[in-house]
């Protein structure tokens, strides 16, 4: 390579071409232009026939400069120029190139990939081998292995494909990779740092010091990654936390929170001051859409760390309150339902009032506290939402010891059973441990809680599965048991302080929110279950499908998890009960690089600072080529004969089909105009075009639609969409569609298109053991394809029946048979029917010869039925072109009065 400051060849050798010049210019200068052309007008030339022919000898001096310009603009660009170069390298042993590639290199990741591809290209130029080594495990879950020594080539294609990993480095595990490795000596070795310290940088520095020659490679402090750390629920609120390194000036950010097909639900701001690590940034939400929200992230920052996936655990679930009692307000210490609620209050949105009101809302849990008996509709529509997945949470006390009701998880003892009492040897009893099986397991049961008389239970062979908390002699004090997709559960004592003290510990905060937790939503998964992955993160925050080596995770252990290729940041559990584990949820403080050895260099990223000149020369080249030639045309006089060619082969070369289509486009959208599809029968189509021509006729005549010439559409090819109606005869030799034409006409009707499908068999029906036309077999096979509403008879009110004609009738060629649309058209498309089933052969009603006279006899009601049809063709078009305007109410009483009722 031959620098010369900034400017710097890679193959200077090609530089030697440029002696070639002075040859070229000489076999340039002699060498004559080609004659020019002229044509041979005899007269003319008698008349301007000069004294003396002059004919140029030698090229003009500015073509020659020019052809020059662009030998040595070739020569240049072959020498390969670099624009300020890399002089990073140094010495002349291997290559060692350390990448740090956890998630805290993600936001920057192109700094870093234009680095390596400029270091390796370095190592290619100056014939050096590379070991490419990264500091995060690898994605295949192994243990941290280094290259071999590689050719540059192979470095190059390695290194293209690295991508940052959604964990963080370990620096431990590349350095025992690094020392496994026999590398020749000297060697230099790079480090591509994130910039901070996980403890082992030190330690990594001084082993790859020891190959010879250490350089780090960093950004400023201000530059390096932000952690967003998973939200804390403050009451009806949540906010989160940005993290830096506490350095760096003053800095503003946004947090979005995300939906889960990526709409922005919110969007808050944070703060950093100077030289500070945290930030805050408060989320207020109502709770609809705070459960709406799948993950937060930090605006513009693309890192698995800038993610923050959002859970159940951070959703406030709607809860109802019912009470039994009569005095919440009069004391509401003694109350029922004063102690569930503010135990509720920190993660869900609390809701109090009676079953029938409450449940006219999304709920995902109701509690009833003390409620003897549920009956009627409320009792039905409790069984319904806890089939469709919500959880019922029962308080015993003294109306439900009383009372006989079925919807308990278990049958009762009626009376009760106190534990403590003047009359009563016996003392309270303590919580037993959970079971392994319960929803509450892993919950510390606490000494304190005692339980002064409950419910019993009535013995079953089942019930100790029901049985999700006991007290120490055995008996239960909570049960419950699936429903349909939801729960019903029982607590055997109250909801307050009459029974028992559980409602005054924090033991009763949790069980509640271990309940709420199994509402809609979240399906009720078991805390020690296996949680497989649903879908993970990769080092950028993109969601996607989990690789091979990913692993489950046991339920309650999820908080606990180190994330590594086997456990990478994610969802896990099922689709409809999702746990998230996040890259930052165990985050310790971020840390600057510490002093390194003596003798190890720095350095810092420099965006594109190495420019190749190479392509921009031969640009250069290339244009001057095509300028000389340019000229030298234009010396000859034959510029503009080889433009009008050019035009002229573009012209030819424009595909027919695309005039084609231009042409149909036009002549389609002008004017309104009535189509019919080609069925490639020549009298039917024929019939077609005559029908409609006739009654575009009598739209003319009788209304204000002045429709143009009827078209002939080829479903497979023309554009449907500009036309508002479409006339489809059926033949048995209809062909069938494509995948292509059956998305076009699916499109076409559920986009404000109708349809008359005309079967053209009412005539036929007795001659088919089925009771059905050859056309109507056929459609039937045609439309099956489709994906198309419910049919359903013209209704007496349908707007057809009354939109310019009233009419319940419409005969066509045929009389008799039904027409068929839409059961349910109303909202959409302005209440206009998509398609329209019938048999009548319509257009053979409508259809005129160029003289205007009717070609098909009707049967069997001649000119009668021939104006009935008439009538049903001007309603069906006014039906089409204004929607359902008449079904109005307001149009009754003149509907009325012309009736004469």
């Amino acid at each position: 390579m031959l620098s010369l400051g900034a400017l710097a060849f890679l193959n200077p050798w090609m530089l030697s071409a440029l002696g070639l010049l002075p040859i070229i210019w000489w076999l340039v200068r002699v060498t004559p232009p080609p004659p020019r052309l002229v044509r041979f007008p005899a007269l003319r030339l008698l008349l301007d026939l000069p004294k003396r022919e002059k004919t140029p000898a030698r090229t003009p001096w500015w073509l020659l400069l020019l052809r020059l310009v662009v030998a040595a603009l070739v020569i240049l660009a072959l020498a390969a120029p670099l624009l300020n170069p890399s002089a990073r390298l140094v010495g002349s042993g291997p290559l060692v190139l350390v990448i740090d590639d956890g998630w805290t290199s993600a936001a920057r990741w192109r700094l870093r990939s234009e680095a390596l591809g400029a270091l390796v290209d370095q190592a290619e130029r100056a014939g050096r081998p590379v070991v490419l080594v990264g500091t995060a495990a690898p994605a295949t879950g192994g243990p941290h292995v280094a290259s071999r020594l590689l050719r540059a080539g192979e470095a190059r294609a390695l290194a293209q494909g690295w991508r940052p990993k959604s964990w963080n480095a370990d620096r431990a595990g590349a350095r025992a990779a690094i020392e496994a490795i026999e590398i020749p000596r000297p060697a230099e070795a790079i480090w591509l740092s994130d910039g901070l310290d996980d403890g082992g940088a030190r330690a990594l520095a001084e082993a790859l010091q020891r190959f010879g020659s250490l350089q780090i490679v960093s950004e400023a402090p201000e530059d390096l990654a932000r952690a967003l750390s998973p939200p804390v629920a403050d009451g009806t609120n949540f906010s989160v936390q940005v993290r830096r390194l506490p350095l760096g000036p003053a800095e503003t950010g946004w947090i979005k929170a995300l939906a889960e097909q990526g709409q922005v639900v919110a969007r808050e701001r944070f703060d950093f001051a100077a030289a500070q690590g945290e930030a805050k940034a408060e989320f207020r939400l109502p709770s609809e859409l705070r459960n709406r929200i799948e993950r937060l992230e930090i605006e513009g920052m693309a890192s698995a760390g800038a993610v923050v996936l959002v859970d159940e655990r951070w959703r406030r679930r709607p809860v109802g309150l019912v009470s039994g009692g009569t005095i919440e307000t009069a004391q509401p210490l003694l109350s029922d339902i004063y102690y569930l609620s503010r135990a509720l209050q920190p993660f869900a949105e609390v809701r109090e009032g009676q079953i029938g009101d409450l449940m006219k809302r999304a709920l995902s849990m109701i509690v009833l506290a003390d409620v003897g008996q549920v009956v009627g509709a409320d009792r039905a529509a409790l069984d319904a939402w806890i089939d469709q997945g919500g959880v019922l949470v029962r308080f015993a006390g003294p109306r439900l010891a009383e009372a006989n009701d079925s919807l308990v998880p278990t049958r009762l003892r009626g009376g009760g059973r106190a534990l403590d009492g003047a009359m009563v040897w016996g003392q309270p009893a303590r919580l037993a441990p959970y079971a392994a099986d319960s929803p509450f397991f892993g919950l510390n049961v606490t000494a304190d809680v005692t339980v002064r008389r409950q419910v019993l239970a009535e013995p079953a062979l089942d019930l100790a599965k029901r049985t999700w908390a006991k007290l120490e002699d055995g008996t239960p004090l909570v049960t419950g048991e699936r429903r349909g997709n939801g729960w019903l559960v029982l607590f055997h004592t109250t909801a307050n302080t009459s029974w028992s003290n559980l409602a005054l510990s924090g033991q009763f905060v949790e069980m509640l929110q271990r309940l709420s937790a199994m509402g809609r939503g979240i399906g009720g998964a078991e805390r020690t279950a296996s949680l497989r992955p649903v879908a993970v993160i990769d080092g950028f925050g993109r969601l996607g499908p989990p690789g091979a080596v990913v692993l489950p995770i046991r339920g309650d252990q999820i908080a606990d998890t180190p994330i590594g290729p086997r456990h990478p940041p994610g969802f896990y559990g099922t689709e409809d009960a999702r746990q998230a584990l996040n890259a930052t949820a165990r985050l310790a403080p971020f840390r600057r690089l510490p002093a390194m050895p003596s003798g190890v260099g720095s350095a810092a990223y420099a965006a594109g600072s190495e420019i190749p000149l190479k392509p921009w020369l031969l640009a250069a080249a290339l244009a001057l080529g095509i300028l000389d030639l340019a000229i030298s045309l234009g010396l000859r006089g034959l510029i503009f004969a080889r433009a009008a060619g050019v035009l002229a082969l573009a012209a030819l070369s424009w595909p027919e089909s695309a005039r084609a289509a231009d042409d149909f486009a036009k002549s389609a959208s002008l004017d309104t105009r009535l189509a019919y599809v080609r069925t490639q029968v020549r009298d039917v189509d024929q019939m077609s075009f005559a029908g409609l021509r006739g009654l575009t006729d009598i739209l003319a005549r009788r209304t204000s639609v002045e429709a143009g010439e009827p078209i002939e559409v080829d479903i497979e090819a023309d554009d449907l969409m500009f036309f508002p109606l479409l006339y489809w005869p059926i033949t048995p030799a209809q062909k069938e569609l494509t995948p292509k034409a059956l998305a076009k006409v699916d499109t076409y009707m559920k986009t404000g298109g109708t349809i008359l499908f005309d079967t053209r068999d009412q005539g036929q029906i007795s001659t088919n053991t089925q009771g059905v036309g050859p056309g109507t077999l056929r459609l039937r096979q045609l439309l099956a394809k489709l994906d198309l509403p419910p049919l359903v008879p013209v209704p007496p009110d349908h707007v057809l029946t009354k939109a310019f004609y009233l009419m319940q009738e419409f005969p066509g060629r045929f009389a008799g048979g039904s027409v068929w649309v839409e059961r349910h058209a109303e909202g959409v498309n302005d209440g206009v029917s998509g398609i329209i089933v019938g048999g009548n052969d319509w257009a053979a009603a409508w259809a005129i010869d160029d003289r205007g006279q009717a070609i098909a006899a009707l049967v069997p009601g001649g000119e009668r039925q021939r104006e009935m049809a008439n009538r049903f063709g001007v309603n069906l078009v006014m039906y089409v072109l204004t929607g359902n305007y008449k079904a109005d109410q307001v149009h009754v009483p003149a509907i009325l009065e012309r009736l004469g009722q």
